[in-house]
This record gives structure tokens, sequence and C-alpha cells, in this order.
């Protein structure tokens, strides 16, 4: 978590739906390697094909690293472009996809996948950072005084 701290009470900026998305893999097996790797390998690609194509919809991420479940904290700005994403015949995410479901078959459940997804409307969330770098989701849309969106979390909830 680099970059320097924003003194004071903070909050994310924006009041929209958040989408976060969390999806990862647990190795069942380390001497699977040929079940597992390709697996770990196809997160890195889908995440360079998004950061350079912008208007599919990622606004940002985290790395859950693990010693046997490895994952990734997104945030999307709309339920409906991620997916969008998942569903797109031409992005890396459906071959990435396809190629785990013939692993699985063959690897006799060495490794596992996982997703979850939450769709928030817009107020039904509230974030507070002190002292803090832009973490979470005031990383992906910025933030402003904790006092333009109310300063008890039961004020920005509302908002």
């Amino acid at each position: 978590m680099g970059g320097k701290p924003v003194q004071g009470r903070m909050t994310a900026d924006g009041d929209g739906e958040a989408v976060v998305f969390l999806i990862g893999m647990r190795v069942n097996s380390w001497w699977a390697v040929r079940s597992w790797l390709p697996v770990f390998l196809a997160m890195p690609r889908m995440m360079k094909e998004l950061g350079k194509e912008k208007e599919r919809g990622l606004l940002g991420y985290r790395p859950l690293p693990g010693l046997r479940v490895f994952g990734a904290l997104q945030y999307w700005e709309s339920k409906e472009k991620l997916l969008a994403y998942a569903s797109d015949q031409g992005g890396e995410h459906r071959p990435a996809w396809a190629a785990f479901n013939r692993r699985v078959r063959a690897g006799r459940g060495k490794v596992g996948v996982w997703h979850e997804t939450y769709a928030v409307p817009a107020g039904s969330y509230e974030s507070i950072y002190v002292n803090m770098p832009p973490f979470g989701l005031g990383a992906v849309r910025g933030v402003v005084p904790v006092g333009r969106r109310g300063e008890r979390a039961a004020e920005r909830l509302a908002a």
C-alpha cells in the first residue's frame, strides 16, 4: 500500500453504484502444476487487457496474495460492464474460462476457482480513510473530505 498519506478524514468520491468483484483460485495440489499454473497466469493477462481498455469498465484492482488461495479485489463501473467482459468472445476471459473447464475435467479437482460479485446501489455504502494513501474505493474514485458527504457514517449512507 504505497503512496503518500492524505492527511485528515477522507471518503470515496462519487455517489453511484459500486460494483465489487472478488475473484481467485485455490491450488488443491501443488504437484499438479499443469492444472494450476495456467489458471494463475491467466489473471495477469486479463488485468493487462483491462488496463489498456478502460472502456471495458474496470476502475481498479488490488491483488490478494496467499499461500494456497490467490485472488484479486476489483472495482467495476457497473455490473453490466463486468458481465459484458465476462461473456466477450474476443477478450482474454472466455478462452481462459474454457481452458480452465477443460483442465478441471482432466485434473479432477487439482485447482479451484471462485468469485463473488457485489453490486451495491448508490446510498448503500460508505467509506472513511484517516491519514491514509488512497485505498480501496477511494483509490479508484478519488477521495474528498468527509464533510462533503457527511461527517458520520449514517449521513454518508443516507446521501
